[in-house]
């Protein structure tokens, strides 16, 4: 059964810096991409980035690109989500989540979510 665990959300100022963790297991995932969505208040499921797990291929959101850094540690089933130039737009809880390859790039439409992590920014 594959688990996903987040961590790294917190309490920051805007201009400021998080790095979010997934924690992966249960499964191998080659073949899969690992991504990041997130939800704030009363809004939608957002697409945040996300990373080919076998070929390291990383797709993000426009109002990340630039500012957000998806990387992956195969050795430890990890998937990180480097946030810099935090804005209080960025408030949400963030999910990690999991898919097979293949089909549209920038979709919620996951497979498999961990409980999610809260990252609030300040202004």
């Amino acid at each position: 059964q594959v688990q996903l665990v987040e961590s790294g959300g917190g309490l920051v100022q805007a201009g400021g810096s998080l790095r979010l963790s997934c924690a992966a297991s249960g499964r191998t995932f080659i073949n899969y991409v690992m991504g990041w969505i997130r939800q704030a208040p009363g809004k939608e499921r957002e697409f945040v980035a996300a990373i080919s797990w076998s070929v390291g291929s990383t797709y993000y959101a426009d109002s990340v690109k630039g500012r957000f850094t998806i990387s992956r540690d195969n050795a430890k089933n990890t998937v990180y989500l480097q946030m810099n130039s935090l804005k209080p737009e960025d408030t949400a809880v963030y999910y990690c989540a999991v898919r097979r390859a293949g089909g549209e790039v920038v979709t919620t439409n996951y497979n498999y979510w961990g409980p999610g992590t809260q990252v609030t920014v300040s202004s």
